[in-house]
């Protein structure tokens, strides 16, 4: 067993203070440090062009290339750096899981990835010139999940990363949707027109009930909607079909025990509890193939209540969003948890 912890970071300013107040965070730290060795390696596999990347960033979600600025003077790293490591533009992305449930006013979900890549991150984030949103980070401006304060909730779910195309991995892509967009309907609008480098799923909720999957790589976005909604590993357009991995079994069966295992009337904690138990069908252990569950939240849009909990069999911690936007921070320093391996965490 090992033990888990993710840090409850709150910030309140304009894009470069908050840039500044996480590089400050995390300067002298562990992750940083290994980030560090990562650029290492990173610069040999991708090349992220600086003035193209800027372009980009003002075309989809502006402030947040101010807050790469902020950053970059928070960790006294080069602009340059800062961009090739956290702007998510070219980079690359290793195989991961996940899982989700929209249904019933709530967006239930598992981030099943490598311990070694988690960053430990719970962010609550309030930008002058942007949407608040309140999620787990990654990537340092990037969001694993995350829900605004217009209720509009976001996750991703690798599908595929052979062939990739010029443009942003998922985690930026979460967040310029997260910072710019209201409506599930707006989110689809801009998944739609952002460049995408690799193939995912990004599950989709909002506050009036409104859920969609967005099927979507360097080919195109394909998009299927309803009340209530499942997403996995893969693709299921006739369109987007091809772009699937081989082996597809492990997805296929989560999605069934998805759908079968719910019922209409499941409350969000109930939700939490199926999904965050050790013994559901659900909840992945396999640490060692990049399919472990590292954490699991239930947003809810329409009360902006968040249930959250870092490894398994966890008592739900509740974060109410509304009361923090009214300017009640929150007193929760660390989220603690335990995984069922023996793998260190990367901080």
């Amino acid at each position: 067993m090992v033990k888990i912890e993710a840090d409850v970071i709150q910030g309140r300013g304009s894009y470069y203070d908050l840039g500044v107040k996480q590089g400050k965070i995390h300067k002298d730290s562990k992750l940083f440090q290994n980030h560090q060795k990562r650029r290492i390696k990173s610069i040999k596999f991708y090349q992220s062009e600086l003035k193209t990347a800027q372009n980009l960033y003002e075309q989809f979600a502006p402030g947040l290339w101010q807050e790469l600025e902020g950053l970059s003077a928070g960790l006294e790293w080069p602009i340059e750096d800062v961009i090739h490591e956290y702007s998510g533009y070219q980079a690359d992305w290793k195989k991961s899981g996940c899982s989700a449930l929209m249904q019933n006013g709530y967006y239930a979900r598992n981030y099943d990835y490598h311990p070694k890549t988690y960053e430990g991150r719970f962010l609550i984030w309030q930008p002058e010139s942007g949407y608040a949103s309140i999620g787990f980070a990654t990537r340092m401006i990037g969001r694993i999940d995350g829900m605004n304060e217009k209720g509009l909730v976001i996750g991703y779910h690798f599908v595929n990363r052979l062939k990739p195309g010029d443009g942003f991995i998922c985690c930026s892509i979460a967040r310029f949707i997260l910072d710019t967009c209201k409506t599930t309907a707006e989110a689809i609008e801009k998944i739609k027109e952002i460049p995408h480098r690799h193939a995912f799923n990004y599950s989709l909720y909002d506050a009036a009930g409104n859920a969609a999957i967005a099927e979507a790589s360097s080919k195109g976005v394909s998009i299927s909607s309803n009340s209530q909604m499942a997403c996995t590993n893969h693709f299921e357009s006739p369109s987007k079909l091809r772009e699937n991995r081989h082996h597809l079994v492990e997805t296929h069966t989560r999605k069934t025990q998805l759908s079968e295992a719910f019922r209409p009337d499941f409350s969000a904690s109930e939700a939490f509890a199926f999904f965050n138990s050790t013994s559901s069908q659900i909840f992945k252990k396999e640490y060692h193939n990049w399919a472990g569950t590292l954490h699991t939240a239930v947003y809810i849009p329409k009360s902006l209540q968040v249930l959250i909990g870092v490894g398994g069999d966890s008592q739900p911690l509740i974060f109410s969003f509304k009361e923090w936007l009214k300017g009640k921070d929150s007193y929760l320093k660390k989220i603690r948890g335990t995984l069922e391996t023996n793998i260190e965490l990367p901080f």
